[in-house]
This record gives C-alpha cells, sequence and structure tokens, in this order.
C-alpha cells in the first residue's frame, strides 16, 4: 500500500473518532439539560400547585366559627320545652309546634332568613312520618336548618340556650299614655266604683266588691237623720 493511501486512511479513521467524540458530548450535553429540566419541573409544578391552591380554596378562618354552647344545658331547655302545653309529655321528644315556640321566643325565627315554612320541611325531612323528634334526631333537624339557610349550627344553638325557660313571650304589654293614666285614676271613680278602692288608689278586694248595708236613704240626701217619727 502507498503512503498516499494509508495517509487517507488515518485522516479518515481520525475523523471518524472525532465526530464520534462530538456525537457523544452531545448527548451527555442534551441528558445533562433534561436532567436538570426533570429536577426543576416537581418544584415549579408544586409551587405552581400551591399557589393555586391558596388562590381557589382559603381556609376558613376558624377564629369566627362560634364555640359550640354546652350540651347538657341544651339538653335541659330540650327537656323544658317538650314539655311544655303537655303535660302527658315525657321530656324525651319534641312537636314541630314546641320546636317552633322554642325557636321564636329564642329568635331564631324571625320572619324573614328563618320561617314556619323553613322549619316545617325541614322538621319533616327528619322526621319522616313521625310527629316527634328525639333528642339526636331534632339536633340532626338543627343541622338541616343551618345548612338550608347557610347558618352555622352553633350560633342557632346559643340562641337556643340563651333564650331561658319557655314562658309568655309574646303576651300584650300594658299601655303607658295620658288617655290609660286618665281611666285607671281611682281617685275619678264615682259610685259603687270607687267604693272599691282605698285613698291610696289600691282595691280592696272582697270588701270593696260587698254593697254596704242600706239605711233608707237615696245617695246624696242632704238631709239624712232630721226625720221625726210621729
Amino acid at each position: 500500500m502507498s503512503e498516499e493511501k494509508v495517509e487517507t486512511k488515518a485522516m479518515e479513521n481520525l475523523s471518524l473518532v472525532q465526530s464520534q467524540e462530538t456525537k457523544e458530548e452531545k448527548e451527555l450535553s442534551s441528558s445533562i439539560i433534561e436532567e436538570k429540566t426533570a429536577e426543576s419541573k416537581p418544584e415549579e409544578t408544586k409551587a405552581n400547585s400551591e399557589e393555586t391552591k391558596t388562590e381557589s380554596t382559603p381556609e376558613p378562618e376558624k377564629e369566627n366559627e362560634p364555640a359550640e354552647p354546652d350540651k347538657a344545658l341544651l339538653k335541659e331547655q330540650f327537656v323544658l320545652f317538650s314539655k311544655f302545653g303537655d303535660k302527658t309529655a315525657d321530656g324525651k321528644s319534641i312537636k314541630l309546634s314546641q320546636s317552633d315556640k322554642w325557636f321564636k321566643q329564642a329568635k331564631v325565627i324571625d320572619g324573614k332568613k328563618i320561617t314556619t315554612t323553613d322549619t316545617g320541611i325541614a322538621f319533616r325531612k327528619i322526621a319522616k312520618n313521625t310527629t316527634k323528634l328525639n333528642f339526636p334526631g331534632w339536633s340532626k333537624y338543627l343541622e338541616e336548618i343551618a345548612n338550608s339557610k347557610s347558618i352555622h349550627v352553633n350560633s342557632i344553638k346559643a340562641k337556643l340556650v340563651e333564650c331561658g325557660k319557655p314562658g309568655l313571650s309574646g303576651a300584650t304589654s300594658v299601655v303607658k299614655n295620658a288617655a290609660m293614666d286618665r281611666l285607671t285614676d281611682s281617685s275619678k271613680y264615682g259610685g259603687t266604683h270607687k267604693s272599691r278602692f282605698d285613698s291610696t288608689g289600691k282595691g280592696k278586694g272582697k270588701d270593696g266588691r260587698v254593697d254596704a248595708k242600706s239605711d233608707g236613704y237615696v245617695a246624696g240626701y242632704k238631709n239624712k237623720g232630721s226625720y221625726r217619727e210621729t
């Protein structure tokens, strides 16, 4: 083989080696870039996910949630109102009418946010075919009312605990004005009505309702006692 052919063959081998080295360097460089990209993507994805979660679903502020009242006090109120107006009740279950009475006294039913129509629908949904609810069932009824009106159930429970014992909260109040004062001023009464009150305006009771024994004279006669018997 001539020297010229040997030299040409050597140059081709050298060129082939250099080409293979360049190809390996490119593949190595590409592999390094892909690894770095793969390492950075999970961090970016995690950061974007956390950012999206923070923006879309903010955590509720637990500080604003009303505290749950004492369950024992609520149960005590339940027993009192479940017996109200029903002498045969044992205090273990409550009717809708009794619960509504409780709600009205506690101002849970206000005619705007919550009405008796709302309580009736929720009560029948929980009670099904029965007319009464025991304490656990009635507690579910409270949850149903609260959820349907977007109210925290603890707010309703707090009002029911704080409203006090069953009473006549809707009784008619006494009107105070000049006309009423004039009509109830016993010093201006006349005839038999005047004799029913003492000088301070206090009623005499039974004594004021018993007519005095007649002496034969009409009221207002000025010559009483001047008659002479013959």
